[in-house]
């Protein structure tokens, strides 16, 4: 019989990654900070909310994680998509004259694959489930504010992303915090219980 090596939880650092990101972001689409900021925010995108991201969702692959394999490798190639849309666009790499209404929908996009992988959350814990909820109702938000030309909608999706973002970094305080001590000091809550 041999040991078997007890493994990190690759989760923390997942959520961490996209969770500072997202707040960083928020924060500029919520007009607390300047648009110029994006350029401070794509570095961080492209690092942490990317890469970081991405070793997470292999790292729970390794564990055998779907769900957190599903979610951080794709969140993690959504910030790169981000950065390189930005970066390529701005140097003229990429034409996005006219390219708005498919950016948009392809926010929209995204806030339906966050909405179907929110469902499984509802046999995770009740503070990823609040991340993917306030998460799909920013990709949504966003994505419309682009479709529609509304900035009100924009800076709606920045404020709930902020919430998302926070809710993400709580998570992960929550989870280092209780394995570190052991026991439950912050709380995530209980799953929904199965039905029998």
């Amino acid at each position: 019989m041999t040991d078997q090596i007890k493994l990190a939880n690759p989760g923390p650092l997942g959520l961490i990654g996209f969770g500072l990101t997202t707040v960083m972001l928020s924060l500029i689409n919520s007009g607390i900070l300047p648009q110029a900021g994006t350029a401070v925010v794509l570095p961080l995108a492209f690092a942490y909310g990317g890469l970081i991201q991405m070793v997470a969702g292999v790292m729970e692959f390794r564990a055998g994680n779907t769900f957190g394999t599903v979610a951080f490798l794709s969140y993690g190639a959504f910030w790169w998509w981000f950065c390189l849309l930005i970066v390529l666009g701005s140097h003229g790499v990429l034409d996005l004259k006219g390219a708005g209404s498919t950016i948009a929908v392809t926010l929209l996009a995204w806030g339906v694959f966050t909405l179907y992988m929110w469902i499984g959350t509802f046999r995770i814990n009740r503070a990823l489930w609040w991340v993917f909820l306030t998460l799909w109702v920013t990709f949504f938000l966003l994505g419309f504010g682009a479709l529609l030309a509304a900035k009100e909608l924009t800076v709606a999706g920045g404020w709930v992303g902020l919430v998302c973002g926070l809710l993400a970094a709580y998570t992960s305080f929550a989870t280092v915090t209780n394995t570190t001590f052991g026991r439950t000091v912050l709380p995530v809550g209980a799953p929904a219980p199965t039905g029998q």
